[in-house]
């Protein structure tokens, strides 16, 4: 089992989005069972929120369902859990670093290295911006899944062994 957690700011927006987005390539390529996906917050202040109405939205328009989730924040123990964890922007990145034991700081990773095309480094966060913020954060992240699914599929030990 693979575990990947997505980390934003409050875990309302960006993240929970990630977290959609990559759900539901794993269903499409039957690889729920083998891979887990989270999201958290490196800030506490909407804790047990469901995500930002405009991004269920959003993502609900591109079948992606994530109304379900809860935000909550990074825990000491998801350095250990999950094997790869991906910042939505370098503050957050700076914050899971700081918080991070040095043994696991390997698997902090900024999402847009996942979107060497682009040359965008952060996904914005969409929060103040309204609905077009939203569909644009969804573009990056669609972008990012691709090179993503191909680590993961790596990781698993490569497609043609993936029934």
């Amino acid at each position: 089992m693979i575990r990947v957690l997505f980390v934003c700011m409050g875990n309302i927006c960006r993240s929970p989005m990630a977290q959609g987005v990559l759900e539901q390539r794993l269903n499409e390529e039957r690889l729920e069972d083998r891979v887990q996906v989270d999201s958290a917050g490196t800030h506490h202040y909407h804790s047990g929120d469901p995500p930002d109405r405009r991004g269920v939205a959003a993502a609900r328009q591109r079948g992606v369902e994530i109304g379900g989730q809860r935000a909550r924040p990074v825990r000491d123990t998801d350095f250990q859990e999950f094997d790869l964890i991906l910042a939505m922007d370098s503050d957050n990145e700076q914050a899971l670093r700081a918080i991070c034991p040095p043994f696991y700081s390997d698997r902090i990773k900024p999402v847009m290295d996942f979107a060497p095309d682009l040359r965008e480094r952060e996904v914005p966060d969409p929060y103040y911006v309204g609905g077009d913020g939203f569909e644009k954060v969804l573009d990056m992240l669609e972008l990012c899944m691709e090179e993503l699914m191909d680590e993961l599929h790596d990781r698993l030990g490569g497609r043609d062994t993936i029934a």
